[in-house]
């Protein structure tokens, strides 16, 4: 992989992670479009990574409140089990499944849809820390679909929060609280998998590093963005965009065959 790969990549793990308009479904359709390659493992790790630590950056003061917060800590447990079934089980089954542009760009059409219905359900009153097991787990089971390409992680996890009562900044802070063990126990498995598989000696470890600071820095922006975009009501608007790109992407495809 060269250096310019690496940011393109970095570029958008950092954009599309956090706003909702899935970051796997755009590098499987940036990939395709440039003929750019991300299956290294390492790389994969690199740039999750430097997502994570977007997250931690922007809400170190609620990691604080939140370890003073048993409530909040158990509901973030609950809220995570149900990656974790679909990580263990069937994560690489789903990423192969879903893995061509046309079936990400289907995936795009139905972030699109959960997108469109916040504007009618957007009227939650619970605050973060009066959240319930319930509602966590409602949460949880919207971000079980997240490893499918072109379904947005942070998309579908707020709408979950909105539909299960919570008001806009809980259920955005909820979506990435939640994101930290479900990025971090994804790098941990790849991890894995990757000191099993692959020559360490012969990874290029700069490069991999340069993806990282770039998804790290465009976070960072991303996920400042979104949480402006969430309190002003507008998180519809993105389905305008996930729907354009995801009949685009469904015609090519389609055309191509």
């Amino acid at each position: 992989m060269e250096y310019w790969q690496a940011i393109v990549l970095g570029i958008v793990q950092g954009v599309a992670e956090f706003l909702p308009i899935s970051s796997s479904g755009h590098l499987v359709l940036v990939e395709a479009l440039l003929n750019l390659h991300s299956d290294n493992m390492a790389f994969e790790i690199a740039v999750h990574v430097g997502t994570l630590l977007s997250i931690l950056v922007v809400f170190r003061d609620e990691l604080l409140w939140v370890i003073s917060q048993p409530r909040v800590m158990l509901a973030i447990v609950v809220a995570t089990l149900p990656i974790v079934c679909v990580g263990l089980l069937m994560k690489n089954q789903l990423e192969q499944a879903f893995a061509s542009p046309l079936a990400a760009g289907i995936a795009l059409c139905c972030t699109a849809c959960v997108l469109w219905v916040t504007q009618w359900f957007d009227r939650g009153t619970t605050e973060l820390g009066e959240i319930s097991l319930r509602q966590a787990m409602i949460v949880g089971l919207f971000q079980a679909v997240a490893p499918i390409p072109g379904i947005s992680r942070s998309g579908v996890t707020i709408v979950g929060g909105l539909l299960s009562g919570l008001n806009r900044e809980a259920a955005a802070k909820f979506s990435f609280l939640i994101a930290i063990p479900a990025i971090l126990g994804a790098a941990v498995l790849e991890t894995a998998s990757m000191f099993r598989e692959s020559d360490l000696a012969s990874e290029p470890w700069a490069v991999h590093a340069t993806g990282a600071i770039v998804a790290f820095v465009v976070g960072v922006m991303a996920l400042q963005g979104l949480l402006k975009v969430v309190a002003a009501r507008k998180l519809h608007t993105f389905a305008w965009y996930c729907l354009a790109v995801g009949l685009l992407t469904i015609v090519i495809s389609t055309v191509g065959r």
